[in-house]
């Protein structure tokens, strides 16, 4: 299984960013974040959150790149957990047993765009709103010749 982790290339997220996410922590997309946004709500770090932020989902900050690695189905469970206990705590949800299936499908489709890539793919998000809602759209920077661990740290515990 693979999902992505937060990677920073220098400070700019610590300066773009209201809530920048940590090095090396799991992400997911966070577009559902922007759902009910309208042009006005796009202003400042908000608006660059909304543009291009990945979705930490153990600081619930933001980061601008992420990268494919491996995550292992206990590392899974415990950010279902988490994400279903932002939904209640963040959004209302009545309960964290009504919000994991929505953590599952979220940290799931993140999977599935990440299990195509090898290791140390780069992706970054772009958004926009649109008369339909806030549209997607991603970017891969495969890996080349140098190792992505001489620029970034994954972390990990």
């Amino acid at each position: 299984m693979k999902l992505a982790r937060a990677i920073h290339f220098d400070e700019s997220d610590m300066n773009v960013f209201h809530s920048p996410g940590r090095t090396g922590e799991w992400c997911i997309s966070g577009g559902f974040e922007f759902s009910n946004w309208t042009g006005g709500d796009l202003t400042g770090k908000a608006r660059q959150a909304f543009s291009n932020g990945w979705l930490g989902v153990e600081t619930f900050g933001r980061v601008t790149f992420v990268a494919v690695t491996q995550i292992e189905p206990a590392e899974l469970s415990a950010l279902v957990n988490s994400l279903a206990q932002h939904f209640v705590e963040m959004y209302g949800a009545p309960s964290i047993e009504a919000a994991l299936p929505a953590a599952q499908e979220e940290l799931s489709q993140m999977m599935d765009m990440c299990a195509e890539h090898d290791p140390n793919t780069i992706l970054t998000v772009a958004r926009e709103l649109t008369d339909a809602g806030v549209k997607e759209a991603f970017r891969i920077i495969e890996q080349r010749d140098a190792g992505l661990d001489m620029f970034a740290v994954h972390g990990g515990d």
